[in-house]
């Protein structure tokens, strides 16, 4: 295993102990709004310009965009004829696609 590889792994072991949490928590929010009937615009204006759901968020996007994105290597890597590089350059453009559009969801939720 290479330098390379051995960071990738223990970045994906780190990513999924920062999202296990953030996870739980995401669904016990959901099962609160869903339990307590709240509609879309009472849950917007319940997260509208905080700081909190902000970050809570913007965390969870940028850990599973980097988790997503080291597994889908390993999976073009052991799945495909691709070479390295062009593995390494399609898990990288998922990642930007995937905290982009992350990112965007966050900025539509908390600021509006």
């Amino acid at each position: 295993m290479t330098a390379l590889e051995t960071r990738l792994w223990l970045l994906q072991r780190v990513t999924a102990l920062v999202m296990a949490p953030l996870v739980v928590v995401h669904l016990a929010v959901i099962v609160y709004a869903v339990q307590s009937g709240l509609s879309a615009e009472e849950i917007l204006s319940r997260t509208r310009g905080s700081v909190f759901w902000a970050l809570f968020y913007g965390v969870f996007v940028l850990a599973a965009a980097a988790h997503g994105s080291i597994g889908l290597r390993g999976v073009l890597r052991e799945a495909t004829g691709l070479s390295p590089p062009a593995v390494g350059l399609l898990a990288a453009a998922f990642a930007g696609v995937v905290t982009a559009l992350g990112l965007r969801a966050v900025y539509a939720v908390v600021i509006g």
